[in-house]
């Protein structure tokens, strides 16, 4: 059996102990276990549903991580989050607890895992998974771009990459630039090689060099032709989906700013109207007949005024759900309720309030970089800043992951190791420029 680490009050605010062998106190509402709490993820998915007065409990694997500071949980537990060993750690939380409660996985290994295993876990938890083929469909990229490309689904030109010979077939038929990814960017051997998830490449000669310096990390790249487009030319739709595929509630955005620029993960983004990105999403999402948190990210290629999907996330909260909550609609919590058969909430209809949701950090760097190449001056960042924010770190009632993330982000400059694992280069033989290509 696995054993957990559980944090006493003592140590962290917000953190509680239970005593080997007692059982935790009935509460009025069940509990809502987050998997992957030390992530983007998680710690605005623990405040939302903290702030509805429901008792969560975290499941973190790193204590050094900032999120992993919050004092929203009435309990951490620390325990592996990205391997077989989370198994055996969910079911001996779930036979402490007094009721069966919702478990809500923040990270796509978490999703995987407990949908591979939901017959052992439902035991103890109520799981908002669709079916395990379609969770498995999804999640893989060549699997989902297949579906894609067989069911007319908007997408730029797709090829699959698994061997030299495919390669230069490629990268003969390509109009460059290009974006290449890898089939499972969160691998743990290709994020022990680089913390970029995708590369744009400018030409064939690049390409196949990008190729061999990263073929031994996947067995098999996504190779798609850029869309052509700024970065408010992203579209995403957040989104929970009951029984019988009906949607339950939907929140549309757009990201103004990314770190790094292009290709990178958004810094600032708005609520908007975008009937497109709804209609695509939901016609995806029902036609697998889908069940649980969804997301979908689309962009609008400016030279055919055209939306093409970017990739869906399943099973999961985003680091940006706090924006449909500042928006009026309360995703998470509608998700919590329709888990356990409770009324959902009246505010689960956009209304369209314009809010923003910003990770300061990120954005600051993603400012700088966009004001040194010409493309953002002082007044055009001081109009994005306006209007009422969610805040994907910062908090005044949870102030700790704010403080320590900026703290973490100070040692990752001093340290040598991390700062070369971070520094952002471009792909071989495309030089070096920090802000070419990133995360997403």
């Amino acid at each position: 059996m696995i054993e957990t680490t559980i944090e006493p009050t003592a140590s962290k605010p917000g953190k509680s102990i239970l005593p080997g062998g007692t059982r935790s106190p009935v509460t009025s509402l069940p509990v809502a276990v987050l998997i992957g709490l030390d992530t983007m993820q998680g710690l605005p998915a623990a405040r939302i549903l903290a702030a509805h007065g429901i008792p969560v409990i975290g499941i973190a694997q790193d204590s050094t991580q900032a999120q992993a500071r919050t004092n929203v949980c009435k309990e951490i537990v620390y325990a592996p989050t990205n391997d077989e060993r989370l198994i055996p750690s969910l079911l001996a939380l779930g036979s402490r607890l007094e009721q069966k409660s919702v478990l809500f996985p923040c990270q796509d290994t978490n999703v995987l895992l407990v949908s591979r295993h939901r017959d052992q876990l439902e035991k103890y938890f109520h799981i908002l998974l669709p079916d395990p083929d379609v969770v498995e469909m999804l999640m893989d990229k060549v699997s989902f771009y297949t579906y894609a490309q067989d069911n007319g689904l908007p997408l730029s030109r797709t090829f699959f990459v698994k061997d030299k010979l495919e390669l230069e077939q490629v990268a003969l038929q390509l109009t460059y630039p290009c974006v290449m990814k890898p089939r499972d960017s969160a691998a743990r051997k290709w994020e022990n090689e680089t913390i970029l998830k995708a590369f744009k490449i400018d030409d064939a000669e690049s390409l196949i060099s990008t190729y061999h310096h990263y073929q031994k990390y996947t067995d098999c790249f996504i190779v798609q032709e850029w869309i052509e487009g700024d970065d408010s030319d992203l579209y995403s739709c957040n989104c929970y989906f009951g029984a019988n595929s009906q949607p339950l509630a939907t929140f549309v955005a757009r990201k103004i700013r990314q770190w790094p620029p292009e290709t990178g993960a958004s810094s600032l983004g708005e609520e908007v109207r975008n009937d497109i990105v709804l209609e695509q999403t939901l016609r995806l999402f029902r036609n697998v007949n889908y069940r649980g948190l969804g997301y979908v990210e689309m962009k609008r290629d400016k030279r055919k005024d055209q939306y093409f999907i970017v990739e869906p996330n399943i099973g999961r909260p985003t680091g940006r759900c706090s924006i449909a909550e500042a928006g009026g609609v309360e995703l998470m919590y509608t998700a919590y309720c329709d888990a356990l058969g409770l009324p959902l909430p009246e505010n689960r209809v956009q209304t369209y309030q314009g809010v923003k949701w910003i990770h300061l950090r990120k954005d600051i760097q993603s400012s700088i970089a966009y004001w040194r190449r010409g493309e953002l001056t002082f007044a055009d960042w001081w109009r994005s800043m306006r209007g009422k924010k969610a805040y994907a770190v910062a908090s005044w009632r949870d102030p700790w992951p704010f403080i320590y993330d900026w703290l973490q982000t100070f040692r990752s400059v001093l340290s040598p190791k991390k700062r070369n694992k971070r520094m952002v280069k471009r792909p071989p033989g495309q030089g070096t420029d920090p802000t070419h290509h990133a995360k997403t």
